[in-house]
């Protein structure tokens, strides 16, 4: 039997744009559906039971959730889904920031700007690992092995993304045959290793009081981890100030901004530098307009 939640959902929020505005939805252990309209996804499991698998959706002035889990404290579930979704998020001040620039009032009119990240920061690391060097159709792949091959199911069977201890408890050469995980194999490895016997503790940079540019430092101690992927996940810690520049992102950049000309980096942060501690959130939400705009969700 389902259970169903309601909690209210706040004044600017949009569920669409916070699903659709961010590549985690396609990655495992999210799923969306939509024709539906909702986000499925499979919370790891805390110390007192196994995963919980629960599907968001949106009704009215409600986000619904519904789980068919017995081992579901609403509790931890809710506060679960707030950190997902970014529910608590203040973004007052990014949509003052941006008020004045014609080209990103849609974002504030939309309500976007929030991103979708995973349960853990340490989900959400390796996750950004797996987007390094490569097409997205294999950041996908290695996300889906991960899932399928080490995580744990829930009364479902769908498979919650593994524990640091499940990842440290495989070979090098597992993550290379079996993840497909290529130059990243004993960077996952030293990383699993690492964070299961209490060595490093990504959760922690979720409330560090250190400033971004030191955070930074820290989070690029983790081999594998360059300025792009440091600058990525601290957009999913709440720190806009780097753009996380990838070759994605400068090709948007030169087709909307520059006549479709190649240019230095330099001309793209300056660009974006009037935007202060919001300019990495003030490049995405500019790249990925037409995002929205395909799907009808900008329309008034």
């Amino acid at each position: 039997m389902s259970n169903q939640i309601y909690i209210p959902r706040p004044e600017n929020f949009s569920f669409a744009h916070t699903v659709n505005g961010h590549g985690w939805s396609d990655l495992l252990p999210f799923e969306y559906d939509e024709a539906t309209g909702k986000l499925h996804y499979v919370f790891r499991g805390s110390r007192s039971g196994k995963p919980v698998s629960a599907s968001i959706s949106e009704k009215g002035k409600k986000l619904k959730i519904e789980t068919a889990s017995q081992n579901a404290e609403k509790d931890e579930l809710l506060r679960n889904i707030r950190h997902i979704l970014r529910l608590d998020e203040d973004l007052d001040d990014f949509y003052s920031t941006i008020g004045n620039h014609e080209t990103l009032a849609w974002v504030q009119q939309a309500n976007a700007g929030r991103l979708l990240r995973s349960h853990t920061v340490f989900e959400d690391l390796v996750k950004t690992m797996c987007t390094t060097n490569c097409s997205w159709a294999l950041t996908k792949n290695m996300t889906a092995n991960l899932v399928e091959k080490l995580g744990e199911p829930a009364e479902n069977g769908k498979k919650a993304f593994p524990e640091p201890e499940a990842l440290a408890g495989v070979t090098e050469a597992f993550f290379r045959d079996e993840i497909r995980a290529g130059y990243r194999s004993p960077y996952f490895a030293e990383l699993a290793e690492a964070v299961a016997s209490g060595k490093l503790d990504p959760e922690s940079w979720l409330i560090s009081d250190l400033p971004t540019e030191e955070l930074k430092k820290e989070i690029k101690k983790v081999k594998g981890i360059g300025d792009y992927a440091a600058e990525n996940l601290l957009k999913l810690l709440g720190r806009y100030d780097g753009l996380a520049l990838d070759s994605w992102l400068r090709a948007g950049f030169y087709k909307k901004h520059n006549r479709d000309k190649i240019c230095a980096d330099k001309k793209i942060e300056k660009h974006y530098g009037k935007f202060g501690k919001w300019k990495g959130l003030a490049m995405w939400c500019d790249m990925t307009e037409d995002w929205f705009d395909e799907k009808g969700l900008n329309q008034a």
